[in-house]
């Protein structure tokens, strides 16, 4: 596991644009492996390590609260998060953090808007694929595929009309005891935004390759970059290098998280309509000045057209760039003046 991360962290690229101008300021990088199952990188400038140490700790801290909250797998002490509401399916309501209330509302929004293709229902579905990926990256030799009916019985457990989001008890409740939550899909890239909300100018954050600016480079005054990464290339190719202005830079693709099943690659994103992982693209990057909603149309794009995904861009005011198996890139109209060199 430690080395997937660490390639994980290698695949991202940041870098400062010029050189450093102020002597007493240097850069300095912390990272860390214990947040959202990926590899979370900070950097900023500062002329004392201390206070930038000190910073760095408390993104982790806030962070982390927001790994807990959404984790499904693990169990926390004095805490109510996902896990304790899908076990709680079928059986009774769970009062839980306003965190968690805020992001399945928003969840929610971004399901009715996406057609159902950002479905953070589609947790027992998702439990099937995540067992046999798990299995077939442990053992190769044993990899499969979920059994078509056994998918089938499990999309029968989804949908927002099993949930009870009571805002103002603050509750939430899975009717259907089959039925569960997974937002994988957009929790990360919405800790990250409301994380930034009150962090200070000058930052740049990598979290598994979610990347959010907190304002300019402080020892240029000029914005960051991120590089993204080309699918078909070493972890150190780069088909574009992106400025981060008031934007978040966000990918998903089939290239990091997918196991071989008989020589076929399948990846971790699902499309709900099939049950399968059925994306028409290599990758999508999205840019957009919230990290959530970049998380919820990344997962929506790599499942759509060019046409259907532009006129979801045009409705958000976002922009992005679609990687296919073979050919040239494609790009929404706003995507090149974000492209250092052009």
């Amino acid at each position: 596991m430690f080395k997937r991360l660490l390639a994980l962290a290698l695949c991202l690229l940041l870098l400062p644009l010029g050189a450093r101008s102020e002597a007493e300021m240097k850069r300095y990088n912390a990272s860390f492996l214990d947040l959202f199952n990926t590899v979370t990188i900070i950097v900023g400038c500062d002329d004392n390590i201390a206070e930038f140490r000190a910073v760095a700790q408390r993104i982790h801290d806030e962070l982390e609260e927001y790994h807990q909250l959404y984790d499904i797998y693990n169990t926390y002490e004095g805490m109510n998060n996902l896990k304790t509401v899908n076990d709680m399916a079928g059986v009774a309501p769970v009062e839980v953090d306003g965190r968690i209330i805020d992001l399945l509302l928003f969840c929610q929004e971004m399901s009715e808007k996406t057609g159902g293709l950002t479905d953070v229902t589609m947790g027992s579905v998702l439990s099937l694929w995540h067992e046999a990926r798990v299995h077939g990256i442990d053992f190769p030799e044993e990899a499969y595929l979920p059994e078509a009916a056994a998918l089938q019985e499990a999309a029968r457990h989804t949908g927002f009309d099993k949930v009870i989001i009571d805002k103002e008890a603050s509750t939430v409740y899975i009717t259907d005891p089959a039925a569960s939550l997974d937002v994988g899909a957009i929790g990360k890239g919405y800790a990250v935004e409301r994380v930034c909300e009150t962090l200070p100018d000058g930052l740049l954050l990598s979290v598994g390759g979610n990347v959010r600016g907190t304002g300019v480079n402080p020892m240029t005054g000029a914005f960051w970059t991120a590089g993204v990464q080309d699918p078909e290339g070493s972890q150190n190719d780069y088909l574009h290098v992106v400025y981060v202005d008031g934007v978040s830079v966000v990918t998903s693709g089939d290239y990091q998280r997918y196991y071989t099943v008989d020589g076929v690659r399948y990846g971790h994103i699902i499309d709900p309509r099939t049950l399968y992982p059925t994306g028409l693209w290599r990758a999508v990057c999205i840019l957009a000045p919230d990290s959530g909603l970049a998380d919820a149309l990344s997962t929506a794009l790599y499942l759509l057209p060019v046409e259907d995904g532009q006129k979801l861009l045009d409705e958000f005011g976002v922009e992005a760039m679609w990687i296919p198996e073979e050919g040239e890139c494609v790009y929404s109209p706003g995507f090149a003046r974000y492209i250092k060199g052009q």
